[in-house]
């Protein structure tokens, strides 16, 4: 068995039963060194712990490749859900296994930002730039989303100086591309973890600076109005 999990935005009291199950079930624990952290209380001191960065994640993938095959129980973890940010790393993890996997959904950071600044993901989109490759698509995709009077929630890319896409650099890039400096925005950081939050508009952001950690909300201009039957009158 390989299965990933999801380990929640950093509280290990955010992650779902099911996939503590696993941990503490698990021959296997695999993982970036911070996710692996988050969930240590769980992993039972039979198991290997395979920890590895950007460098070597191919190679201890492999690693943990070759133990699944022989027959070890592996768990990998990633932090938050798979499916928000992680599917490139779930690629990575398939191509060693040479066949698909099983997954377990976690809660992500961007939902608990949806719940702490009350919106609807019904009226919101979601934007990750916390990938690899040409981030162009997905830039061009966010000024989309707040011309259709959306809200935006947006995971930045705060990897290397060369293409950091962080907070400010993406207010920069909307203010270009006619988004209208007064569009109401927040920036979360830490989640779950010591929160810290900065509410200000996107002219502002341009030059604000925030930790790696930090998570975007972009308000709509013109909030869509509630669909709800009217109260009745007293």
């Amino acid at each position: 068995m390989i299965i990933c999990i999801g380990a929640g935005p950093g509280d290990i009291g955010y992650l779902p039963q099911r996939s503590a199950g696993l941990i503490r079930d698990a021959d296997v624990i695999a993982g970036f060194d911070a996710v692996v952290n988050v969930v240590r209380p769980l992993i039972p001191a039979r198991a290997e712990v395979v920890l590895m960065g950007y460098k070597d994640q191919v190679a201890q993938l492999e690693h943990v490749a070759r133990l699944h095959h022989a027959g070890k129980r592996c768990v990998v973890v990633f932090m938050g859900d798979i499916h928000f940010s992680g599917f490139q790393y779930l690629e990575r993890v398939e191509r060693a296994c040479g066949h698909p996997v099983e997954t377990m959904p976690g809660l992500s950071s961007a939902q608990v930002l949806a719940s702490r600044a009350r919106v609807c993901f019904d009226e919101t989109t979601f934007v990750t730039f916390h990938r690899r490759g040409d981030l162009t698509p997905f830039k061009r995709h966010l000024v989309h989303v707040l011309e259709d009077q959306r809200n935006a929630i947006v995971i930045p890319c705060p990897w290397d100086a060369a293409r950091s896409f962080m907070p400010c650099h993406i207010a920069a890039y909307l203010l270009e591309n006619g988004i209208s400096p007064a569009q109401p925005t927040e920036v979360w950081e830490n989640l779950t973890r010591g929160e810290a939050e900065w509410h200000g508009t996107l002219a502002e952001c341009a030059d604000k600076t925030f930790s790696d950690m930090s998570i975007m909300l972009i308000r709509t201009l013109q909030p869509m109005a509630s669909q709800i039957e009217p109260a009745e009158a007293a």
